[in-house]
């Protein structure tokens, strides 16, 4: 039996780093587990590796398009993460869309999320997964489904990062939404640099930093925290607290999501405790 993380979003969101880093965390225990990346294919498989290459100190246990064994069971640290697959399904090849019917076929665990409250009842639907076995962070879904599991980060086998600031405030555009936030007040920080993919919507008058980037952390001084819509798992906040990086939480306070939660939370191990149980009681 192998637990497969899949994944099916951009190469470096931080649902992929999280993916990479619980599976590390399993290996380490001793679990069959590995990355099963259904690639974004206007990002290459290379891009992918890279940005696991350019973050942590190894790159092991990744495969793309893999086809399940009938004992395997899948986990997605979000599900948003099925429910995009589902909604994008056309712009996956053949290959990729049998994959995914295979992957979500039978045993999965799924991290809860609210991103898509609609369409994840239809991708589900679409899917037909015989068991389903939720996880929830309980203080970022009060009415959440599953038992409690929080996403923290495995700062263990990140690279050490090279403290070279080339910019004071960095932001995060790493989608449309985020860098149309950004870009209505980015002229109040001139010494800035914006973590963003080469996409049309990018400003190319603003100072973008396309990902993936070699030392992201010890490239600014003050991280600048803008998003406006429904935040579930905030990992930039869990980094700059551990890396000890000055933070301006600047939005809405009144939003009540992962940004508050993980503003006030310490940093902590992760807790793979809740996945075992899971497995366990899927096998």
């Amino acid at each position: 039996m192998t637990l497969n993380i899949v994944y099916t979003g951009t190469p470096c969101d931080g649902l992929f780093y999280y993916s990479y880093e619980y599976c590390s965390l399993l290996n380490e225990q001793g679990i069959d587990a590995q990355v099963v990346i259904i690639n974004d294919n206007r990002y290459s498989r290379t891009t992918y590796i890279d940005a696991i290459r350019k973050k942590y100190i190894h790159c092991e246990n990744i495969v793309f398009d893999y086809f399940p064994g009938s004992n395997d069971i899948s986990l997605i640290l979000g599900r948003s993460l099925l429910t995009l697959s589902w909604i994008f399904l056309r712009l996956y090849s053949d290959a990729q869309q049998r994959c995914l019917r295979e992957l979500f076929l039978r045993r999965l665990i799924s991290v809860y999320s609210e991103n898509h409250p609609i369409e994840y009842d239809k991708a589900l639907n679409y899917y037909r997964p015989k068991h389903v076995i939720d996880l929830c962070d309980r203080e970022v879904y009060p009415n959440g489904r599953g038992n409690h599991f929080e996403k923290t980060v495995n700062f263990k086998i990140h690279k050490p990062i090279v403290r070279s600031a080339q910019f004071k405030y960095l932001f995060l555009g790493t989608s449309n939404r985020y860098y149309s936030t950004v870009n209505k007040i980015i002229h109040d920080y001139p010494d800035h640099g914006i973590l963003a993919y080469n996409e049309d919507y990018i400003n190319p008058n603003n100072n973008n930093i396309f990902v993936p980037v070699d030392n992201v952390m010890g490239l600014f001084d003050t991280y600048v925290y803008t998003k406006e819509n429904f935040d579930p798992a905030p990992r930039f906040i869990q980094e700059c607290k551990y890396f000890n990086k000055n933070m301006i939480y600047l939005r809405d306070k009144s939003i009540r999501d992962g940004g508050s939660v993980y503003w006030k939370r310490p940093i902590v191990d992760p807790d793979i405790s809740p996945i075992i149980t899971a497995m366990e009681n899927l096998l």
